[in-house]
């Protein structure tokens, strides 16, 4: 069986224990610490003599009755009193209390011990018998009364108290003088000259070392920390990022685990904060066995503030760009939209119609376009001038707007010409749309033109797009040609393309 280990310091305070309390057995063994017995003896021997005098004269007044109160009194008011009894001196027992015969060792032919106590009787100068007296022993008896007595208490804890003591006076005091846990001077210099404050700790978490740029990370650390426990240093700990309930040192010392780059912020008594990275790694011993944590610190205060400086300046050139984005859009909306009519106009009619065009013969799907134009504009210009006739314009394509689906597109492609773009739509539904803009002309573009009793009207040609069509300009000019035949079958009509025929809807 393998006996437990004691550890050095354990042993000392053991020695030192045994010197103290064999000292205190010397001094009472030397009488030079007084244990009362001797008070005890002459106090037990007065009370004797005393009473031995007030038996006498009670029985010489012949009262017994008084005599066996007085004893019953005094038994009951001394402690260490056993039983008390009055024989005569041929042995008969006069009156007695408590189990006297069970207390009493002494002999008739002596006066007795400290114990046991025998007081001669008298009556006309004649022996008459004599006072038993009982005590409890001075000396304990048994185990349990020896462990209650009060020199056994006293070096028990004596003992205890003083092994306790001396363990943590030695622990505290050895840990500065033990060449093993000691770290040092060059060692210490050299760590002073490091850049990152570093922490280094016992199996126990005690700071055994912590170097100079450490104490300038918080007020806190400037304190006396060596021997001290790394997990009563509350301003460390309440900076520090980290969701285990196990801290990281405790983890390193247990399982010789390595942990990098864990946050901690430290919080600096006016407010400000020190933003710093730590580093945790196990110090080995020659065996290989895990004696402690190494701990490092580098300051990135200066890395973080930068990083929130170029955060801000990011945020402005977001800022920035979006402003930037957003005046495009409005200067591509003005440069794409005609001022007149709000419609697109015929420039980015052909990049969104070179756009579907690409994207329908990649994907294989259709379009289709609708060419539209006001029937006799030029009269309204030369009868009611250019206002009314750039009403005319306007009306003109809030009711062709109407009519239009989610995904139409109306252009304006020039003077009172107008280009529909239909996506995904076959030219028969393109030409079914083009009636119903058609018709929502024909109701409604004239009365919404103030101050004038105006009818207006628009021709429609339309065309869809085929396997043929080399590019959209084809397809403008296809639906352009159904408008010229609807122009010249008397306007205010749809026509739709093909080949070598007219048709009219």
């Amino acid at each position: 069986m393998t006996l437990p280990t004691i550890s050095p310091i354990a042993r000392l305070s053991l020695g030192l224990t045994s010197l103290m309390v064999s000292f205190v057995i010397l001094l009472g063994v030397l009488i030079v610490i007084p244990d009362g017995k001797d008070e005890s003896d002459a106090a037990r021997h007065r009370l004797s003599e005393s009473l031995g005098m007030q038996v006498a004269v009670m029985l010489q007044r012949g009262d017994p009755t008084d005599l066996r109160y007085l004893l019953a009194a005094l038994k009951s008011h001394t402690p260490d009193l056993q039983s008390l009894a009055v024989r005569k001196i041929d042995g008969t027992l006069v009156t007695q209390v408590g189990e006297h015969a069970l207390h009493w060792q002494g002999h008739a032919e002596d006066l007795g011990d400290l114990n046991n106590i025998r007081v001669p009787l008298l009556a006309n100068l004649q022996p008459w018998g004599s006072l038993e007296l009982s005590f409890d022993p001075e000396k304990p008896t048994t185990r349990a009364a020896w462990l209650g007595h009060q020199w056994v208490v006293i070096l028990l804890l004596l003992g205890w108290g003083g092994f306790i003591g001396f363990y943590l006076f030695l622990r505290r005091a050895l840990f500065y003088l033990d060449p093993t846990s000691a770290v040092p001077e060059r060692v210490r210099r050299a760590f002073d000259s490091l850049r990152e404050g570093i922490l280094i700790l016992d199996r126990s978490g005690r700071i055994m070392l912590a170097n100079s740029a450490f104490q300038r990370l918080h007020p806190g650390a400037q304190e006396e920390l060596v021997g001290r426990a790394i997990d009563r240093q509350e301003w460390l700990l309440d900076g520090l990022r980290w969701e285990s309930e196990v801290q990281p040192w405790t983890e390193v010392i247990n399982e010789g685990k390595e942990f990098e780059d864990v946050l901690l912020d430290l919080t600096q008594p006016n407010g400000d904060t020190v933003h710093t990275l730590v580093n945790f790694s196990p110090v080995h011993a020659p065996n290989g066995a895990v004696r402690g944590c190494l701990i490092s610190i580098d300051n990135v205060s200066e890395l973080y503030r930068a990083n929130e400086k170029l955060l801000e300046l990011v945020g402005e050139l977001n800022a920035t760009r979006d402003e930037i984005e957003q005046k495009n859009k409005e200067l591509n909306s003005l440069v794409s939209r005609d001022p007149l009519t709000g419609c697109f106009n015929r420039r980015f009619m052909f990049e969104y119609l070179e756009e579907r065009f690409v994207e329908a013969q990649s994907e294989g799907s259709t379009f289709s376009c609708i060419m539209a134009d006001i029937d006799h504009f030029k009269n309204f210009n030369d009868r009611y001038g250019h206002a009314v006739g750039d009403e005319v314009i306007r009306a003109t394509v809030r009711a062709m707007q109407s009519g239009l689906r989610v995904n139409d597109m109306l252009f304006r492609y020039g003077g009172e010409e107008f280009c529909v773009v239909l996506p995904e739509t076959s030219l028969a539904e393109a030409g079914q749309v083009a009636e119903r803009l058609r018709e929502s002309v024909e109701l409604y573009a004239g009365k919404s033109v103030r101050s004038n009793d105006v009818t207006i009207t628009s021709s429609f040609g339309v065309a869809g797009l085929d396997g043929s069509m080399l590019d959209p300009a084809e397809l403008v000019g296809r639906a352009d040609e159904a408008l010229y035949q609807a122009k010249n079958q008397g306007r205010n009509r749809v026509i739709l393309w093909q080949a070598n025929t007219k048709a009219a809807v």
